[in-house]
């Protein structure tokens, strides 16, 4: 029986009929994404082919959800969030200018004023419509480049001027072929940062093989675990390609929200995939208190860096300010400090993922958070924008 597959490619490989293959420098190569129908049996005689670098099954993605999701009070806005504060943006001399970001979630409200001057380049890769629906993405997009509301600064780079935004996650949620696909389109528009915040449905993956392929529950949940390392594979793989790429760009996304620290301080999840994919940033979300900065209850543990995740007032649908909890709100802040220091690396020279992962994780401190606080809960810890 076939099954889909997705198979990434890298491209600009030459042959001379004479001397073999001769592949050209990393920089010039590029990545294929193709999606099909393939025997079980034949998936070891492709991955044997040189220009392979990855095949695995579409796996359900879903939205990291938000927590604590209600209209943002004057008093949670004030005149700038205090996500903005805590990385400082407020002080950094760079806006994002000149910084071209992806935003690969629910859509966008493209009307919303938040967003008045930016260009927005928008793809749809769901069958659902165009919109953002749910407000998520909208709230996401606010947090990386939205221009000040009511008095309020909500953007890290308001300075940015064009934006990608790939409505990936619908209703129904959405797969990782949309993801891959979408991180393709980001590339080829010339994305120098893209933000992700969503994960694997790895349950709901295990349920549809049991109740729709007609699996046994072991062979279910054997059949979900090779696709869930495929998965993981397929993304480490298509990060390093993105970074042998001429197109400098880093891929930052949300660590998860599965953790239940407030119920039990054993119940810690590790960080989701794909965000779990080396090569790819993770974030863990930090909340604030009287005493610092400390991890939220829901942040999964073993990421990267970490970013403001409770209380982010952003841009929310109707035009109005929301105030949202998650890894997810995490995920922007850390995203819009990328685009500043991205501006501030071009200022002086070029720009390549090396030296914006180096910029933007050896930005991360331990300053501010709160005493006793685990490492592997906050990773380098949290990210600051550049001062100067």
């Amino acid at each position: 029986m076939k099954e889909k597959m997705i198979i990434l490619r890298r491209g600009g490989s030459t042959r001379d009929p004479f001397r073999g293959p001769s592949f050209e420098s990393a920089a010039q190569q590029e990545m294929k994404v193709e999606v099909d129908e393939v025997e079980r049996r034949e998936i070891p005689k492709i991955t044997r082919n040189a220009d392979v670098m990855a095949v695995a099954p579409p796996m359900p993605m879903r939205l990291i959800a938000p927590l604590d999701d209600h209209e943002a009070t004057p008093e949670e806005a004030g005149d700038v969030t205090w996500g903005l504060r805590a990385v400082g943006a407020d002080s950094s001399p760079f806006s994002g200018d000149g910084i071209v970001v992806a935003v690969l979630d629910t859509g966008i409200e493209a009307s919303h004023p938040a967003f008045a001057g930016v260009e927005l380049m928008r793809r749809n890769f769901t069958d659902e419509g165009d919109d953002d629906e749910h407000g998520h993405g909208t709230h996401c997009a606010g947090t990386i480049f939205g221009r000040s509301l009511s008095g309020t600064r909500i953007g890290v780079a308001p300075g940015v001027r064009r934006a990608l935004i790939g409505k990936v996650l619908g209703e129904g949620g959405g797969s990782s072929e949309q993801i891959v696909t979408a991180i393709q389109w980001a590339v080829q528009n010339g994305a120098h940062v893209i933000s992700m915040s969503l994960g694997i449905d790895f349950p709901g993956y295990a349920r549809w093989l049991r109740e729709q392929a007609g699996f046994p529950e072991e062979l279910a949940t054997s059949r979900a675990l090779e696709g869930y390392r495929a998965n993981v594979l397929l993304f480490e793989r298509l990060a390093s390609l993105v970074r042998a790429g001429s197109q400098p760009t880093l891929i930052v996304a949300a660590a998860g929200n599965e953790s239940r620290r407030s119920e039990d301080e054993r119940f810690e999840i590790a960080v989701s995939p794909p965000a779990v994919s080396e090569g790819i940033i993770s974030v863990a979300a930090l909340g604030q208190g009287a005493s610092g900065f400390g991890v939220a209850d829901f942040s999964n543990t073993g990421a990267d860096v970490s970013g403001p995740g409770v209380g982010v007032v952003s841009a929310g649908l109707g035009g109005g300010l929301r105030t949202m909890s998650g890894t997810s709100m995490a995920c922007p802040h850390v995203a819009g400090v990328a685009a500043l220091w991205a501006e501030r690396i071009l200022r002086t020279g070029p720009l390549n993922v090396l030296n914006l992962t180096a910029r933007l994780v050896g930005s991360a401190s331990f300053d501010g958070l709160t005493d006793g606080f685990d490492p592997f809960d906050v990773g380098e810890g949290l990210v600051r924008a550049p001062q100067a």
